[in-house]
């Protein structure tokens, strides 16, 4: 990994005094990228810092969370530990669990910046990682913008420093500094589109060009390349933009359309949608422009809406961004990403305060959460009757902009207690018991 320093300069990845932190999941890849880091942290002048993610999508990962711990502390690395429930987020959002996974990472990722944690992140994707986005991109229809793979920094502050080392060489860094890593036993799972080209395509591919991975990234730098030209021809300086909402002038579309499809990706990012377009669905909106009746839309992914109206094809923003949150029943103070803090302590005083519960911990089944609230959730109010949690909180007259981000304390879909507003019937106080008070601050 000799040129991984030349890398993070070249691409002015990192700035003197910063708090650097490191996605590290107990891999090969990103144990290498914390030592490394860690080891070169007094020449780069940063502090190092590691995050960890247990995703609760296998039963490993509580072992792997504490190995990851244990190396930090024998490194003399402060870390952070995280728990997001992939599985059960991907069913509430019909998506799929590598998706699900990757929004509640990035989610805290960005809570972390919100806060002030950390200035850059550190993410150990490789070259091989590189060509199998590349691979990706094209084969679910992608055009140059996505075909070119991922950026050695993104957003200024996600930066991948091992962005063309091989994996080859981060394993004979592994072995020449004695590293110990774990083995993620999902990545045998083909089932997962990436696994299935790192595990059977790549290497198949590998045996009959030898240099192919390299040559695929290469590709993809070319294509870097003429897109950066390409989109610096595009203006959108008669482009409306309101709160996730852009009014595009029809005229726009009478350019080449190579020009109009950078522009479109453009206004897309400036109204907050960062994901990736596929070529069918830039085309859709391009039709709509040129051909579509006053008045007319149409639904796009990622809560995108387009509709031309006059002289206008307007884009909006639908997407409601809900940070991932869960965290166990204990005693504690629990920050909720980017909303506030929950507070829970065990009291003898339980006479009534200002937007403070009171909860018989007693009462509160092993399995229970705090987290966000869910389609599908339930309460049962103090004093009897069973209604959805959105109603209730309707009921409670709670702001539309709020309901989504108090924590619930939850038995699967059975809410015990909403945090600084109310609890169920079935944990409340009897007689004169020891109680938990719950408090939040947005």
């Amino acid at each position: 990994m000799q040129n991984v320093l030349k890398f993070i300069e070249e691409n002015n990845m990192i700035s003197p005094g910063d708090r650097v932190g490191v996605g590290v999941s107990g891999g090969s890849d990103s144990m290498a990228l914390l030592h490394f880091l860690h080891e070169n942290a007094e020449k780069l002048d940063i502090e190092v810092v590691a995050i960890h993610i247990d995703h609760g999508i296998r039963e490993e990962s509580r072992d792997e969370a504490n190995f990851v711990l244990s190396m930090c502390k024998a490194m003399g690395v402060r870390s952070y530990k995280f728990r997001i429930e992939s599985t059960k987020l991907a069913k509430d959002r019909g998506i799929s669990i590598e998706t699900a996974a990757r929004e509640g990472r990035y989610a805290i990722f960005d809570s972390l910046f919100k806060k002030d944690v950390i200035d850059k992140l550190a993410l150990a994707h490789h070259l091989s990682d590189q060509a199998e986005t590349i691979l990706m991109h094209i084969f679910r229809g992608s055009g140059m913008a996505g075909a070119r793979g991922m950026e050695p920094v993104r957003d200024g502050r996600y930066i991948r420093p091992l962005l063309t080392t091989s994996k080859e060489e981060i394993l004979d860094y592994i072995n020449f500094n004695n590293l110990d890593y774990v083995e993620d036993s999902s990545n045998k799972d083909n089932a997962y589109s990436r696994n299935f080209l790192r595990n059977i395509v790549l290497p198949e591919v590998s045996k009959k060009w030898p240099g192919a991975i390299k040559s695929i990234c290469q590709f993809g730098e070319t294509l870097k390349e003429d897109d950066d030209f390409i989109s610096s021809q595009v203006y959108d300086d008669a482009v409306i933009y309101e709160e996730k909402e852009a009014k595009i002038p029809l005229s726009y579309f009478l350019y080449k359309k190579p020009i109009i499809s950078r522009m479109i990706i453009k206004v897309l990012k400036n109204i907050g949608v960062k994901v990736d377009f596929e070529k069918k669905h830039i085309d859709m909106i391009m039709a709509l422009a040129t051909s579509a009746e006053n008045g007319k839309r149409v639904s796009l992914p990622f809560d995108v809406v387009a509709v031309k109206d006059y002289e206008y094809l307007t884009l909006y923003n639908k997407k409601i961004e809900v940070p991932e949150f869960s965290c166990e029943f204990k005693c504690g103070e629990f920050e909720v990403p980017t909303m506030g803090k929950l507070i829970v302590k065990r009291v003898k005083d339980f006479s009534p305060k200002e937007g403070v519960i009171f909860i018989d911990f007693r009462k509160v089944p092993k399995n229970a959460v705090w987290r966000l609230r869910r389609d599908g959730d339930v309460f049962t109010k103090f004093g009897g009757g069973t209604k959805k949690l959105k109603s209730f909180l309707i009921d409670k007259k709670v702001p539309q902009r709020k309901r989504d981000f108090i924590p619930v304390l939850a038995d699967g879909n059975n809410i015990l207690a909403i945090a600084g507003l109310e609890i169920s019937e079935s944990v409340k106080l009897d007689g004169a018991p020891t109680a938990c008070s719950v408090e939040f601050h947005f």
